[in-house]
């Protein structure tokens, strides 16, 4: 007796179909077609956050390296903040560990700012020991020339370059306990002893004189009266103006922060609205 498979009987092969000259094909068996997604219900892949409904974790994390603060307040409005902290930035990089404005990061922001229909107003706001004397004539000319209305606050220190970039604007505050220097400009490294050094440095003084006494009420004997002083900077000559000093002496409009500083400055964009209507 022939011993079977473990699987059972092996089943016969099918038959092979007839493919002589008198075969006739059977009816063909309609193949359904492959069901096909339209292309406005594409699956949308699911975004990974650490938490649902919360930011991803490097989205905060670099808010806070950055901002020190998870979140940081996008507002939108049509006002531009300017910020000159530091030391301004000219023609040679500063060192690394000092904190620096660009010029060549601030020009490029005030032509947009001119430019830009959504913008209507600027607000300087300055904490700067002063820097480069070109750089922030440079800087001060661009905010005067700007047609749209423009506001400055000094908070911490408005020094040095600072003081022509602070009065540059339509209208200017100073905080109660902000500072600003006004001294002679002074040149670091190796100064030629010849007449024409003298020349060039009292020349570069009387642009900075100038352009001061044309943007703000302070005349120039004055400026220049606070500016060689002595006995108010140590081994040095200068003056050091605190707060309401500064808007005696008619350097600054007026005392005041934040809310006034942007309280005046909606007026003047509202005041530029009435005139190019009427």
């Amino acid at each position: 007796m022939p011993k079977e498979k473990a699987f059972g009987p092996a089943e016969p092969a099918p038959a092979p179909e007839p493919q002589g000259p008198d075969y006739l094909p059977g009816p063909e068996v309609p193949v359904p077609p492959t069901p096909v997604a339209p292309p406005d219900e594409k699956p949308v892949p699911e975004k990974k956050t650490s938490r649902p409904g919360k930011k991803p974790e490097a989205a905060v994390t670099g808010n806070i390296k950055e901002m020190g603060t998870p979140s940081v307040p996008h507002p939108t409005s049509n006002i531009h903040i300017l910020t000159i902290i530091g030391q301004i930035e000219g023609h040679l990089v500063l060192p690394a560990q000092n904190k620096t404005t660009r010029y060549e990061h601030i020009i490029p922001q005030l032509a947009a700012i001119e430019q830009s229909p959504e913008i209507e107003g600027v607000l300087v706001v300055l904490n700067t020991v002063g820097g480069d004397v070109e750089a922030g004539l440079a800087i001060a000319e661009l905010v005067a020339s700007l047609t749209k209305p423009s506001v400055s606050l000094v908070l911490g220190g408005g020094h040095s370059i600072g003081v022509p970039i602070a009065v540059s604007t339509a209208y200017s505050y100073i905080a109660n306990t902000a500072t600003m220097t006004i001294h002679p400009i002074r040149l670091t490294g190796m100064v030629i002893g010849v007449p024409q050094t003298y020349e060039y440095l009292d020349k570069m003084q009387d642009r900075v004189v100038k352009f001061v006494v044309k943007n703000s009420g302070i005349t120039e004997e004055k400026y220049r009266e606070l500016m060689f002083r002595t006995g108010e900077l140590a081994r040095d000559i200068g003056t050091v103006l605190v707060g309401k000093d500064a808007v005696q002496v008619g350097l600054i409009d007026e005392v005041g922060g934040l809310g006034s500083s942007l309280k005046k400055l909606k007026e003047l964009i509202a005041e530029r609205k009435r005139h190019k209507s009427s």
